[in-house]
């Protein structure tokens, strides 16, 4: 086996991010069963699944799949529908049947008209909620996994009124926590000697300190002991029996039932759309430029949902958290995602009552700091110097993603990308200039590459202005594609109303001196552009 296809070639680089991604996807994969009204384990066995099974099956190397915070809403509306869980889990496996044929039917290439500023622009959204999200966590109000009132909810009376009552709700012992692992986890970036030990991540020894503070705490009685509200819950078996109890299976005869398939259909579709948006984020994380086949990748999330959804688990996408994590970790291969997963079988497992230490402060300073460099300031400098039209689209789709949810962020975003797309066309499908001799005017017209139906109205205009008794010169010779429209309006003005004006019309780079055909488009041969 080549070192190209050996998926234990990097195990030095790809052992510590999975390490990594594990630590980060164990908390997110229990919030969002809770938050989606599922069983907790249900989070962790489509972490597992999105890990080992997607993983294994599919080509990108930086991408690491799992429940996704986007489809909670989703799941908890389809739960409800469904009437039990276990009608919920066929739907979830019949999405995954759906996706199988997206992937067989080519769907995937959709994620390349994706532009790179929309998804800047939610990377950066998805940034910024990871901020807000986690910050309850970092300051010991953890109430938000039961669905009870947030931190920062203000009751009445001005922000500033409301200053003590937030502090008041602040955890003193989670705090240290969090401003210690922040500052391990910052030295550990900034360090090369640290940053070199790649068997020893920064966040696996803001974790180990995390318990151990938290364990110094609570030995010496200290008011900073963090009660277990404030740490990782995991169910602990007490016997295989119980392993096998936490399996719950689909309900298959439901499969008649219409809802059945519309919640699977929408499950299909919002897994798709997001894991396309993940993938192409991913494979601009990837320091390799690694490309990935997005229809192997919609079979290989297809293979898994139908895998998660048949033991328990939640529908899988790819997650752009968990990607940045593993990116950011130096991972190399896939190898890194197949590691997680099976961390994450393991621990849960093996040792469930050494996870149930950890506190949710550090996890959060692990989450806060990749938010941060999901949302780096640095970005909107960046396409500020870009101009608007790279900025506007960055800076709607972020605040989209944050104020509204991920995929209407990005819809808002491609649609003010396309609105730009068009003007541009409209203003660049020809360059428009004129030189005064002594003897008249002449006026230049250069068609760009293409030239759309889009064009027609600029360019009609642009030769209506054009004054009596002058010389047109209208040059196509970087032209490859001209629309029927655009054509008939040049012969008309060439035949008809040149003529009228008396003005001379002069055609460069056109096919057989503008002999046009009726055929819907003309195809121009490449000659050089005269001066």
């Amino acid at each position: 086996m080549t070192k190209k296809n050996n998926l234990f070639a990097n195990f030095k680089s790809d052992f510590p991010s999975g390490l990594v991604v594990f630590l980060v996807a164990l908390p997110l994969c229990l919030g969002i069963a809770l938050a989606s009204g599922a069983p907790p384990l249900s989070g962790v066995i489509a972490g597992v699944v999105g890990g080992i099974v997607i993983g294994f099956l599919s080509n990108s190397h930086i991408s690491v799949s799992g429940p996704a915070a986007g489809l909670i809403a989703i799941v908890l509306t389809a739960i409800a529908t469904l009437g039990s869980f276990e009608a919920f889990l066929l739907a979830v496996f019949l999405s995954g049947v759906i996706q199988l044929a997206l992937g067989f039917l080519k769907a995937g290439s959709i994620s390349n008209y994706i532009p790179a500023n929309v998804i800047e622009g939610m990377l950066a959204g998805i940034g910024v909620i990871i901020i807000i999200k986690q910050m309850e966590h970092a300051v010991g109000y953890d109430k938000s996994y039961d669905g009870n009132e947030s931190l920062f909810r203000l009751d009445g009376g001005n922000p500033f009124s409301d200053i003590p009552d937030i502090i008041q709700r602040f955890e003193g012992g989670a705090v240290i926590i969090t401003i210690i692992s922040l500052l391990i986890l910052i030295v550990w970036e900034r360090v090369p000697a640290l940053k070199k030990l790649k068997l020893l991540p920064g966040a696996l020894v803001a974790v180990i300190t995390g318990i151990l503070l938290n364990e110094i705490f609570t030995r010496t009685g200290s008011h900073f002991a963090l009660s277990s509200e404030h740490l990782v819950t995991l169910p602990v078996p007490e016997s295989f029996s119980d392993i096998a109890g936490f399996i719950i299976t689909p309900d298959f005869s439901v499969i008649t039932n219409p809802d059945v398939w519309i919640s699977a259909a929408t499950i299909a579709v919002v897994a798709s759309v997001e894991t396309l948006l993940c993938i192409e984020a991913s494979d601009r994380m990837d320091v390799q430029k690694r490309y990935t086949d997005t229809n192997r990748e919609l079979k290989a999330q297809g293979i898994g949902n139908m895998v998660s959804g048949f033991i328990g688990g939640l529908p899988i996408t790819s997650v752009v958290v968990r990607s940045s994590a593993n990116a950011s970790s130096g991972a190399k291969t896939k190898m890194s995602a197949v590691i997680h997963g099976f961390l994450l079988l393991i621990c849960v497992l093996a040792i469930p009552f050494v996870l149930n230490r950890i506190p949710l402060a550090t996890l959060a300073a692990v989450l806060l700091l990749i938010g941060y460099k999901l949302a780096n300031p640095a970005k909107l400098k960046l396409f500020w110097k870009k101009g608007k039209y790279q900025l506007i689209p960055f800076v709607a789709t972020l605040i989209a993603v944050v104020a509204i949810d991920l995929l209407k962020g990005v819809a808002l975003g491609m649609v003010i990308s396309i609105i730009f797309i068009l003007k541009g066309n409209l203003q660049r499908a020809y360059h428009f200039r004129k030189e005064a001799y002594e003897e008249g005017d002449v006026i230049h017209i250069e068609l760009a590459q293409e030239v759309s139906f889009l064009n027609k109205a600029a360019i009609k205009s642009t030769l209506n202005d054009i004054p009596e008794n002058s010389k047109v010169v209208i040059n196509a010779s970087d032209t490859v594609y001209i629309a029927h429209d655009v054509q008939d309006l040049i012969k008309e003005f060439k035949n008809i109303r040149a003529k009228e004006n008396n003005i001379q019309v002069q055609l460069v780079g056109f096919k057989d001196a503008y002999d046009l055909d009726d055929t819907e488009h003309v195809f121009f041969e490449h000659t050089k552009k005269e001066h």
